[in-house]
């Protein structure tokens, strides 16, 4: 066997590397241990013929701000829908909290509380660019905008601390706030949940929130053609469990937790590596649930009926109370829920007439109590009737999304905790965070930076390193 790069895990990215190398003029060889590609971007019929549900990411705020992505042209490659609303929040009695694309609609809807939520956003949106760039590079990178992230910074203090509720006198736009932050499934108030959420809240004003035409496993096929067009091989159905299955090739690509990394690596890593990896500390969980439903989902509020994405849980209040008790091992009973409902968007989900939905709630790590009513009766709270256009359902604990995928460790979706310190230390405090100190060895997957979602920056971060390290190669190729 002869290759210049092996990427293990192909994941979105571990396919980002492999598509970096291979433009790079490598040979390269892509080793996946499922049947199929794709990590946490596939799309599958979970439930019927017919209702294609993605298996774990649905919706890519972060992928359509990756600088990967719009160097490789993804949306020249692929249908990516961009909706009008990219999310809602219902509320009791019919009311919703609506993240219009058109912030100027946002600030209207909101009534007395729009003009401090256009002050609060307003400035980041206008530099969206400028903070994508900082969330999505290593924190220790000196960042090219100082005033826009100072900006951003203010805003994460003010909504990351018990003061958070002080510019607000209606439930709206916290609800709306809360719930883009309990994506990071960590204790609110708290900086790394104001974070992640307000990161997602600027891009939902910004580039929106899309969803690729026929599922994330779009994304996926675009990736794997570009790559065997340029002379990759991918094999499926391998397992890496050691690194001297990989040493005759010059790099090593591996997208895998920093757990198993640190296993499969058993032995070669200097001891002060090695405990960085074993330190790592992996988040609480999500469990979730699809559904095949006879119709679109009846929601009371009319807005919500044309949003894609959908978060429940209730007023700020409710929603970091059930963040809390997920926090100290508890399970939730009213819990945080996110829905996607792609059919609003994109016919080809769902039989016509019909609707596809998915839908996942927080639990504790390791957890194996099926969330399938606890979902149903959250919906059905803001859906009177829900319960009856459910047709099929197929559901994943916590412990079912690991043995599904490793990296999901106890259910962890973004194979780490996103703490403030880990998002400096991942896995390591390094400039160079990808590069392990085994020579040629690299870490190219959500454990190491820019962190979860699918953006393919964490793979093109570390194919970066080792074609400058490995290969004297210190310019990107065109990806286009």
């Amino acid at each position: 066997m002869s290759d210049d790069a092996i990427v293990v895990g192909a994941g979105p990215n571990g396919l980002a590397a492999a598509v970096v190398l291979a433009r790079a003029g490598l040979s390269v060889r892509l080793l996946e241990r499922s049947d199929t590609i794709g990590g946490g971007a596939r799309t599958a019929e979970l439930t019927l013929p017919g209702f294609l549900h993605d298996v774990c990411s649905a919706v890519h705020p972060m992928g359509a701000v990756s600088g990967f992505f719009e160097r490789f042209g993804l949306t020249d490659r692929i249908d990516v829908i961009t909706p009008e609303i990219s999310y809602a929040h219902p509320l009791d009695g019919g009311r919703a909290g609506v993240a219009w694309r058109d912030l100027d609609r946002t600030v209207d809807s909101l009534g007395f509380d729009g003009p401090a939520f256009r002050a609060l956003l307003g400035p980041s949106i206008d530099r969206n660019a400028e903070i994508a760039q900082f969330t999505l590079s290593p924190i220790l990178q000196v960042p090219r905008h100082p005033l826009a992230i100072a900006g951003f910074g203010l805003a994460m203090l003010d909504q990351g601390g018990p003061w958070w509720n002080e510019r607000w006198r209606n439930e709206e736009a916290p609800a709306m706030l809360a719930g883009v932050m309990a994506h990071a499934i960590r204790p609110m108030p708290s900086l790394s949940a104001a974070a992640a959420g307000l990161a997602l809240a600027v891009h939902a004003h910004a580039k929106g929130w899309p969803l690729p035409r026929g599922g994330s496993q779009s994304i996926v096929d675009a990736l794997a053609d570009d790559f065997t067009a340029h002379g990759g091989i991918i094999e499926t159905g391998v397992e890496i469990t050691s690194l001297s299955q990989t040493a005759h090739a010059r790099a090593t690509i591996l997208d895998v937790s920093a757990r198993a990394l640190a296993d499969i690596g058993a032995g070669r890593f200097p001891t002060r590596y090695n405990d960085a990896l074993r330190r790592f500390r992996y988040g609480n969980a999500a469990s979730k649930v699809d559904f095949a439903l006879s119709e679109p989902v009846p929601w009371e509020n009319a807005d919500a009926r044309l949003a894609p994405t959908v978060h429940l849980g209730g007023s700020r209040a409710e929603i970091a109370a059930a963040e809390a008790a997920v926090a100290r091992g508890q399970h939730s009973d009213d819990p945080y829920v996110l829905v996607v409902q792609p059919s609003v968007v994109d016919p080809t989900r769902a039989p016509e007439g019909k609707a596809s939905l998915w839908a996942y709630t927080h639990v504790p790590r390791d957890s194996d109590i099926d969330q399938t009513e606890a979902i149903i009766r959250t919906i059905e709270r803001f859906a009177p009737g829900f319960r009856d256009t459910i047709l099929a359902s197929s559901s994943r604990t916590a412990k079912d999304l690991e043995n599904y995928d490793p990296n999901y460790i106890g259910g962890d979706i973004a194979t780490g905790a996103p703490s403030l310190w880990q998002l400096i230390a991942r896995p390591n405090v390094s400039t160079d965070p990808w590069r392990t100190p085994v020579p040629g060895v690299y870490l190219g997957s959500s454990s190491a930076p820019p962190g979860p979602s699918v953006h393919g920056l964490g793979g093109a971060y570390a194919a970066r390193s080792a074609l400058r390290h490995e290969f004297g190669i210190r310019h990107l190729p065109d990806l286009r």
